[in-house]
């Protein structure tokens, strides 16, 4: 009997363990639990931002105040995907006038360099790297108007936690020790790069202490001098001075002169919910176009992961992308006619054209009738901030001023150099942008406030963000982690026109028998890793207002509460 009984425990204590051990999701690939708070939330890509945010809302910070120190912390922590070299985007949810307001702080051209330079060199494409990519970083100056309009805490108070990591050293991840030994071969030629990223000879491994003293020294000032240190004091003048020496244009008056813009977001209605973006010169609005499109589809019959539901995703992504390669530009020199784009009737048309059965070689843009991070923040008063900041290309252009602790962006690389075309290079304009932070509201009320970084994969993951959640039910963490569909090879704004339909990759999970129908639809099939961007993700319960954080595997992020 007793070893009976014996018996019997050690049964139930495998079985309960197995069940403990093992997370039911209901989903058919991993996840975790979302992470739940009540006073307040952040999630970024990298854990001592995430902290630092915390940190300033516990401090008596706001939501924008834990947003510019978290973007101090991961300009210097993961230098491989932003910093102050280059531009940002924010839009904010602000709890007083219940109203999302925007901001555009991208930087413009040079206005002494002309198309006409690229003509003598005989270039077909701004080059990736080096001083002609270079336009004004706009990231330092967003900070300033976002503080100015919503900010709580001295800027010094804010800055403090990324100028004493700078100067003591944090220990770098993985994943950035990674990316930062890869951008040696593209970058190290540029001076000023190895003294600020290889003080012993090479970039810093998993776990080692890097220092920063050249960040710390630009912080601080900022912090005391406000942006016009950054804009009209030494720091412009060391950059102009650099850029001088490299060959290239970018100029003190070009740094005096920037300004940000605050800008309304425009939004579309998918199935109750008002999903909101920034109007160009940024691609946000490429995401409200698919939704339009895919909200004339049963997307939840269909099921998450069919053959149906990726066809068609794939189509509706490659209609938008060819609006996006046409029309999206800097709305002071040519107007995007982003009310047509996103409009149902505009859908519908363009919803004509996808066939089921069938891949499209290519789309024409439809006529007109009328490594980057990203950030969220939420603090008690129900303020949220969406924002992301990026150099583009990874570091940059490799452009590292001297003695400054960062690299120069190179945005300008996308710029098109032919001369009828919407975003042709012209002095003193801003290039089209890959970064798009997203919100979302229902009821007029906010919900959720998220992004999803990654260049041209961005417009496509905020969208299936959008039909994870709301045709698939997935919680807020399972909508990051499920696995996800890329598309390439669209027309870019660059000038390059798709003409083979381009590549699909998707993302382990899906059934081996779903890809061979892709093929059969004349799909082609690409595997692409590591491109399939980074979540970050809070979501307000507008009954209780408590938050809900997510964050994903794929970067080293972390969500938090307290």
């Amino acid at each position: 009997m007793t070893r009976f009984f014996s018996f019997i425990c050690v049964l139930l204590c495998v079985t309960s363990s197995a069940h403990a051990y093992d997370r039911i999701t209901g989903k058919a690939f991993a996840s975790r639990s979302e992470v739940i708070a009540q006073h307040g939330m952040a999630a970024t890509s990298q854990p001592l931002a995430t902290q630092v945010a915390l940190d300033i809302l516990k401090k008596g910070g706001n939501a924008i105040d834990a947003a510019i120190a978290a973007n101090a912390v991961l300009g210097l922590v993961e230098p491989t995907g932003n910093g102050i070299g280059g531009d940002l985007f924010a839009i904010v949810w602000d709890s007083k006038s219940k109203k999302l307001h925007g901001l555009n702080g991208s930087g413009r051209s040079p206005k002494s360099l002309k198309a006409e330079y690229f003509e003598k060199l005989g270039l077909n494409k701004i080059p990736s790297y080096g001083p002609l990519p270079v336009s004004v970083p706009g990231a330092v100056d967003g900070w300033f108007e976002l503080h100015a309009k919503f900010g709580k805490l001295p800027m010094s108070d804010i800055l403090a936690p990324a100028i004493k990591y700078a100067r003591d050293g944090f220990p770098v991840s993985e994943l950035i020790a990674y990316y930062m030994n890869r951008s040696v071969s593209r970058l190290g030629e540029y001076p000023g790069f190895k003294e600020t990223y290889m003080p012993n000879g090479r970039t810093p491994r998993k776990g080692e202490i890097f220092k920063n003293p050249g960040l710390a020294a630009t912080y601080e000032k900022i912090a005391s001098g406000g942006r016009d240190a950054f804009y009209k004091g030494d720091i412009a003048r060391i950059i102009a001075s650099y850029m001088k020496e490299q060959g290239g244009f970018l100029s003190y008056e070009d740094l005096a002169s920037h300004q940000s813009e605050w800008v309304e977001p425009v939004s579309s209605n998918y199935r109750g919910y008002d999903v909101w973006e920034l109007p160009p010169n940024g691609q946000g609005i490429a995401a409200l176009q698919i939704l339009n499109v895919m909200e004339q589809f049963d997307v939840e019959g269909m099921g998450f992961g069919s053959e149906q539901y990726i066809h068609t995703f794939v189509e509706a992504k490659k209609l938008a992308f060819e609006d996006r390669a046409k029309y999206y530009t800097d709305p002071d020199f040519n107007k995007t006619p982003v009310d047509w784009l996103i409009s149902k009737k505009y859908a519908e048309q363009r919803k004509q054209l996808i066939k089921p059965d069938q891949a499209a070689k290519r789309y024409d843009a439809g006529p007109y009738e009328g490594d980057t991070i990203y950030l969220t923040t939420a603090d008690k008063d129900g303020n949220m901030v969406s924002l992301i900041q990026s150099n583009y290309r990874g570091m940059g252009s490799g452009m590292t001023p001297h003695g400054l602790g960062f690299i120069l962006q190179n945005r300008g690389e996308l710029f098109a150099l032919q001369k009828d075309h919407f975003n042709a290079y012209a002095p003193g304009k801003r290039p089209f942008h890959t970064i798009i932070p997203a919100f979302v509201t229902k009821n007029g009320q906010p919900w959720l406030s998220f992004g999803v970084m990654g260049g041209g994969a961005q417009p496509q993951m905020h969208a299936q963000i959008i039909m994870n959640m709301i045709d698939f039910g997935m919680n807020l963490q399972e909508a990051g982690d499920a696995p996800r569909i890329l598309h390439s090879g669209s027309s870019q704004p660059t000038g390059e026109v798709m003409s083979d339909g381009g590549y699909i990759s998707l993302e382990k999970g899906f059934d081996y028998e779903v890809e061979r129908a892709l093929i059969q639809k004349g799909h082609v099939l690409r595997d692409v890793s590591g491109w399939f961007g980074g979540y970050q993700a809070i979501m307000r319960d507008p009954q209780t207002g408590v938050y809900y954080g997510a964050s994903e595997s794929r970067k080293d992020g972390q969500a938090a509460g307290y």
